[in-house]
């Protein structure tokens, strides 16, 4: 990567969150539990659902800046529907420029055209732009991809596994799965076996809870929901937060070298684009090099002749 990549992300926020949704709970589940409008906080399984499929913003942009500084960061969505609502935090944290799309018939929102306008604009109106960094695995992007590399640009694609078109993979220089992003955690879900559960609880008492009236949201898919939300929204520490960014940085590195080693020194310019508050002297470490000695748990160093410090995961 050089000094001089400048990146453009746009993300195409509805797709990515129902295709995640799906891929994680099977075909048309977003449609079918109407978690578009549903409001987190209820403690019913489709809270549960959503917690495990929230995704990582940080972990796409980091990923973006792999490949040089991000200089525009756009995703689209209606963000008045509460499911998109509940990323406020992660997107303000990230500077992200949201675009607000009220659906016009139906779900539909046009974010397709909306977004491909919008990059071409920005690729003629800013030159110094290299990469096209594009976030969602529809058809409809396909043109934009080919149009980007038409216009001497590097086009990334990044998708989820089962809602990506083959065809947009083909037009785009390099496509990575969502999944595979370095820092995305693997889901294994759980509603189904909270709710599986609940049921075989339940099952002595049906007949008197139906005598009874409607049945109250049973205690398994309430310590579910709330154990995942927890888990989502759980603040980390300044020192968990360095640490988890020293790895993510360092995964990302990995993803682009062929190299067993990396540079500290290139791991660190990775970091500060990753989150440019991130300061060693704020923790407490006189320099980068005691950083990451501190890690050694995690870590293994080397120092080469010329005095450069390597460094790679146990």
């Amino acid at each position: 990567m050089s000094d001089s990549s400048r990146v453009a992300v746009y993300l195409d926020f509805d797709n990515m969150v129902i295709s995640r949704y799906d891929n994680l709970h099977g075909n048309n589940s977003w449609r079918n539990d109407n978690a578009r409008d549903h409001r987190p906080g209820s403690g019913d399984a489709t809270d549960v659902r959503l917690a495990e499929a929230m995704l990582d913003v940080g972990a796409i942009i980091d990923y973006a800046s792999s490949f040089g500084t991000v200089a525009l960061n756009r995703a689209y969505a209606d963000w008045s529907v509460p499911a998109n609502a509940a990323y406020r935090t992660q997107l303000v944290d990230r500077a992200v420029d949201l675009v607000q799309l009220f659906a016009t018939s139906g779900t539909k929102n046009g974010a397709d055209i909306r977004l491909s306008i919008d990059a071409i604009n920005d690729l003629v109106d800013h030159a110094d732009l290299t990469h096209v960094v594009i976030v969602g695995g529809d058809s409809d992007y396909i043109a934009l991809a080919q149009r980007c590399r038409r216009m001497g640009r590097f086009v990334v694609g990044i998708g989820v596994t089962g809602s990506t078109s083959r065809a947009l993979v083909a037009a785009c220089d390099e496509f990575s799965d969502y999944g595979d992003l370095p820092g995305v955690r693997a889901v294994v879900p759980t509603t189904k076996v909270a709710v599986k559960k609940a049921a075989a609880a339940d099952a002595p008492v049906e007949t008197a809870a139906a005598e009874a009236g409607p049945a109250k949201k049973t205690a398994p898919a309430k310590k579910a929901a709330r154990k995942a939300t927890a888990a989502a929204t759980k603040a980390p520490t300044a020192a968990e937060a360095a640490t988890a960014l020293l790895l993510r940085a360092i995964r990302v590195g990995m993803e682009k070298s062929d190299d067993e080693w990396l540079h500290s020194s290139s791991v660190k310019s990775q970091m500060q684009r990753m989150d440019s508050t991130f300061k060693e002297k704020s923790l407490g470490f006189s320099s980068f090099k005691a950083f990451v000695e501190s890690q050694g748990d995690l870590l293994e160093l080397q120092s080469k002749d010329n005095g450069q410090l390597m460094l790679r995961l146990r």
